[in-house]
């Protein structure tokens, strides 16, 4: 089979023939048919985060064909189509029993970024249990930015805990941006969206922002200030996660606001212990999402509650040039093919 490989840190991935998986007991084997770019895979090429052992096939975001299956496995067949659930967890420790699987103390790895290989090929082989079943009413360019972007999104949104009537700000449009822009508007929340690239302000609009502010043209707090009166907001997402962005965010919340923070980098964020507890501040962490986050995410593109942010498809043999494209920047999702 044809899939691109990561040989060395910092240089574009090989396409190559690669022996196809066979699965085993208790495995499927899934014929890729589409895989979504991130931020993630941007870091993996950096070396910064995580770490796999070289050479790695990357792609985290998977949706595709069940073509075959290993011995015990019952609850899924040949044919039928499935999106994939990327962190291989232990079903036991403390944090698989309270439903926060993504924080498992015994992970496996995480499909296409540690441990096991991923989507940038045209079959993947894993735990069958990493499989949830794709609604037909979803595409497969959709189910598979569900696999990190919506399934992210949805979490964070859910870390904000938003109600009708919030004010919340948007720290970056991106993919994980364009999604959460979206839920918070379905949640009733007045949605303030900002980016370095002002090309995004109608994107974000289309998302359900009611405002947008350029992050390269004006200074963010005191248009947060402008827009609500000098209240600030309830709640703020960053997605993006450098420390200027995180510094704004948290000087943008008002008293008794949240910072969830989504997006990371090598950088640190210098806080006002004062203004936190004089003001009753709170800033929290959200990882990636749940099983349970991404089951939600599909159906919520099946009912017609979510809307498509894939932009562009791109072959699997021109990856190394979407990546590029991806790291100059764009707007909303490019998602891998394969013919």
């Amino acid at each position: 089979m044809k899939a691109a490989l990561l040989h060395e840190l910092g240089q574009p991935l090989r396409i190559e023939d690669v022996p196809q998986p066979e699965p085993g007991a208790g495995e499927a084997l899934v014929r890729v048919c589409a895989c979504g770019i991130d931020g993630t895979d941007l870091k993996l090429l950096d070396g910064f985060g995580y770490q796999p052992e070289l050479p790695f096939i990357m792609g985290h975001e998977v949706a595709g064909e069940l073509v075959a299956v290993g011995a015990g496995v019952s609850e899924f067949a040949p044919g039928d189509r499935v999106a994939v659930y990327n962190f291989i967890t232990c079903g036991s420790c403390i944090f698989c029993r309270s439903f926060r699987d993504q924080l498992c103390l015994n992970m496996g790895g995480i499909v296409g970024v540690l441990n096991l290989p991923g989507g940038y090929a045209e079959y993947v082989c894993l735990p069958a249990q990493q499989l949830i079943r794709l609604p037909d009413a979803v595409s497969y360019t959709d189910g598979a930015t569900c696999c990190d972007a919506g399934m992210t999104a949805l979490h964070a949104v859910d870390r904000a805990d938003v109600t009708v009537g919030d004010i919340a700000l948007v720290i970056g449009v991106g993919g994980v941006g364009s999604i959460v822009t979206q839920l918070l508007a379905v949640a009733g929340a007045e949605v303030i969206a900002t980016d370095i690239d002002e090309t995004k302000a109608e994107w974000a609009l289309e998302q359900g922002a009611s405002h947008f502010v350029s992050a390269a043209r004006d200074a963010l707090i005191s248009q947060v200030q402008r827009l609500t009166e000098s209240r600030g907001v309830d709640r703020v997402i960053d997605v993006v996660g450098l420390e200027s962005t995180m510094i704004e965010g948290f000087a943008s919340l008002r008293p008794g606001g949240r910072l969830v923070v989504v997006g990371y980098t090598p950088e640190f964020f210098p806080l006002s212990g004062k203004e936190l507890a004089q003001n009753e501040k709170e800033v929290i962490g959200t990882r990636a999402g749940r099983r349970n986050d991404l089951s939600r995410c599909l159906k919520l593109y099946a009912s017609g509650a979510l809307r498509s942010i894939v932009q562009r498809t791109i072959p699997l043999a021109q990856v190394n040039e979407a990546l590029a494209m991806l790291r100059a920047g764009v707007t909303g999702r490019i998602v891998l093919t394969y013919e």
